[in-house]
């Protein structure tokens, strides 16, 4: 019984790696986009260009907190809520060590 909940555990806790692995993959390449925008696109000189910004703003976040909030959120619906919040708390988890990695890499230049 211990040896099959050990499984689901470190099952979940990989499932919620994958996720925060996702989320800083998609995070990075908006970033990339963002920080090289205007050898990309050019300066912006109207109107669109913040409402592109904003639009992707409010895209990325769709996406982001469907990867952060969608599998606990289903899981808590169907019943399974002593699964959802260690589901979350493993993926916030997860982005903290990867946002802690993030910022000492950048200090270590």
């Amino acid at each position: 019984m211990h040896k099959e909940v050990d499984v689901r555990a470190a099952k979940e806790l990989s499932h919620a790696f994958g996720h925060a692995v996702l989320v800083v993959l998609y995070t990075g390449g908006v970033a990339w986009v963002l920080f090289n925008g205007q050898r990309i696109f050019g300066k912006v000189t109207n109107f669109w260009g913040p409402l592109a910004l904003l639009m992707v703003f409010v895209v990325s976040a769709t996406i982001v907190g469907s990867l952060v909030l969608g599998r606990p959120a289903l899981l808590y619906v169907n019943g399974k809520k002593n699964e959802a919040l260690p589901f979350f708390g493993s993926t916030l988890g997860w982005l903290i060590v990867f946002t802690l990695v993030i910022f000492s890499a950048r200090f270590w230049r």
